[in-house]
């Protein structure tokens, strides 16, 4: 019976650390709730900071993340062919991101909340990349080409899924986003040899994130 009021505030406090800030409930709900959010650009050097931030979950049956999610897909929308936008991108360092997929009939866009990658194929694509928040910066990169993904919904229902292509690159993008990875620093730390070089068609030991 001790046990019960331990295991109570340990779930207590699991979900207290889920809850949004002030600050972030402030962004979040400035002016109207159906508009796009700003941007955030790393060339404003506090927003740049937002961007290099890690990401924590976020609570999906909080009302203030569906608002969030809404806002995300109007500021991605607003964009000249955006094709994916992360929540660090509209100054929240929560695990929320928009998915353009174009491994679906139509192409629609799709939002998850807290994504995990749990699996990536040792197979990689080498292709173009370009980001919302890096002005006239445009590189190639390689990517996984198959994935693994698992995320929720704004119900809370747990979803895992296979991804490949084109639409598992926008994935592994967005995803960078969430652990403060911007491609233009990705692109440097190759050059210095941090990233160990990888052949589409040859096997690697480990891919380094």
């Amino acid at each position: 019976m001790k046990k019960l009021p331990f295991l109570l505030i340990l779930f207590m406090g699991l979900i207290n650390a889920q809850k949004l800030t002030s600050t972030e409930l402030s962004i979040i709900n400035q002016g109207d709730n159906n508009s796009a959010l700003p941007i955030y650009q790393t060339t404003d050097d506090n927003q740049h900071t937002t961007l290099l931030n890690l990401s924590s979950e976020i609570d999906p049956l909080d009302k203030n993340t569906a608002i969030l999610v809404k806002r995300m897909r109007e500021s991605l929308t607003s964009t000249d062919g955006g094709v994916g936008i992360a929540a660090p991108q509209v100054g929240i360092n929560r695990k929320v991101i928009w998915v353009q997929r174009f491994d679906k009939q139509g192409e629609p866009l799709e939002y998850f909340i807290n994504p995990v990658i749990v699996w990536r194929s040792e197979l990689q694509n080498l292709g173009p990349e370009g980001d919302l928040s890096i002005p006239d910066f445009r590189d190639q990169f390689y990517r996984s080409k198959v994935i693994q993904l698992e995320y929720v919904d704004l119900k809370g229902q747990k979803y895992s899924e296979i991804v490949e292509g084109f639409t598992a690159v926008i994935f592994q993008h967005e995803i960078d986003h969430l652990f403060g990875i911007l491609i233009s620093d990705k692109k440097e730390k190759e050059k210095n040899d941090s990233y160990k070089k990888v052949d589409a068609f040859k096997k690697s030991d480990s891919v380094t994130r």
